[in-house]
């Protein structure tokens, strides 16, 4: 990758067809002896690539138009889940190119979204403190109701819950893509309207945008007027495995169904959060708890990888499909929405219909009621 942006080795077929084919799970971050930072480094490469190399036309569109305008604007998503219900309900996807059925098929059969109010207030006198929330873009269109899930369990805990309408998208999309000048542009965007809140903490429910979330610090660090400001703004975010405590869930009743969880890549490595979601996963299933082989190795999501690399992705979804069968399982936990979306889509296809995969806010609110 040095040698790339250094120009010692030419940007060529084969080396952007290397890097394009790396998930960014940054799997190889938490093996490494030596720490290296492999995520900055494969986003500024990928950033260099996307300035200095002519990609194919269906790629630019792919890539600059289809997710790039569309993703990160829930407006514009609900537009395409509309039109792909259409397509749905009119039973036409059988005409539609392989590609486009693979997407298709990722989509939730159910996506409900729920306006969460600006200010989520406790009742009566026990609130502990005030924390501020981000819905996402994917989140805030295909599991609105995992949101809400999310701020009820925050107000359970006595935190108040500030839902800023000013947030956009967190910039992960934009960062692992190497379009670092629109991620970095949300970076100041949700600074500027979280800071001036007063909040303990910025929560949120998507393993892919905390871990950009909490590295707006890096993001912004070349710029003075933003840098110390993204730094004290990265120290607030917290994922919602970090803020529950596991203490609070063990009144419930156990669920007797076995219960298995997949990590997220991006919680695990960047983040190194893995121990915190399963103390809350045990804590409602207690001894039906089973362990996930393999299960940090990516299911093959990795942001919009699935849709600009389908082939790698495939593998690797069937893999954790393979794993998940094998636990016996009867629900899977887990905590991105990337990694629901394609755990869902890899089951249907193997004929199992009958196996939910949940969102961790879901289950531990389901398990709550």
């Amino acid at each position: 990758m040095r040698a790339v942006q250094e120009g010692r080795l030419a940007l060529g077929h084969t080396a952007v067809r290397h890097i394009d084919l790396c998930l960014g799970c940054r799997a190889c971050e938490t093996a490494c002896p030596s720490g290296v930072h492999y995520g900055e480094l494969l986003e500024s490469t990928r950033d260099h690539i996307e300035v200095q190399y002519q990609r194919s036309l269906f790629q630019t569109f792919l890539r600059r138009v289809a997710i790039e305008r569309v993703f990160p604007f829930p407006w514009r998503l609900k537009l395409v889940l509309l039109k792909a219900k259409a397509l749905k309900a009119l039973t036409l996807e059988r005409f539609l190119p392989r590609f486009t059925r693979e997407a298709l098929s990722l989509l939730p059969e159910e996506a409900r979204s729920v306006l969460l109010p600006e200010v989520s207030a406790v009742a009566g006198a026990s609130q502990k403190g005030r924390v501020g929330f981000l819905s996402g873009c994917v989140m805030s269109v295909m599991f609105g109701e995992t949101n809400a899930a999310t701020v009820r369990l925050l107000n359970r805990m006595g935190y108040e819950v500030a839902t800023p309408r000013g947030q956009v998208c967190c910039g992960a999309l934009y960062a692992h893509s190497g379009r670092l000048k629109l991620a970095r542009q949300c970076a100041r965007q949700n600074i500027a309207v979280f800071e001036k809140l007063g909040l303990e903490a910025v929560i949120t429910n998507a393993a892919g945008c905390g871990s950009t979330l909490k590295e707006y610090g890096h993001l912004l660090g070349d710029d003075p007027q933003w840098a110390g400001r993204a730094r004290q703004f990265s120290a607030r975010v917290k994922d919602l495995t970090e803020w529950l405590a596991p203490e609070d869930f063990k009144a419930q009743i156990l669920n007797s169904r076995l219960v298995t969880y997949h990590d997220a890549c991006h919680l695990a490595h960047p983040q190194h959060i893995t121990k915190q979601p399963r103390d809350l996963v045990r804590a409602v299933a207690g001894g039906s708890f089973v362990e996930l082989p393999e299960s940090d190795v990516c299911c093959g999501s990795a942001g919009s990888y699935n849709l600009t690399e389908p082939d790698m992705a495939n593998r690797l979804q069937q893999r954790k499909v393979r794993n998940i069968l094998k636990t016996g399982a009867q629900v899977v936990v887990t905590t991105n929405p990337g990694c629901i979306l394609q755990i869902r889509a890899g089951l249907r296809k193997a004929g199992v219909h009958d196996l939910p995969v949940l969102h961790l806010a879901d289950f531990l609110a389901q398990s709550g009621r």
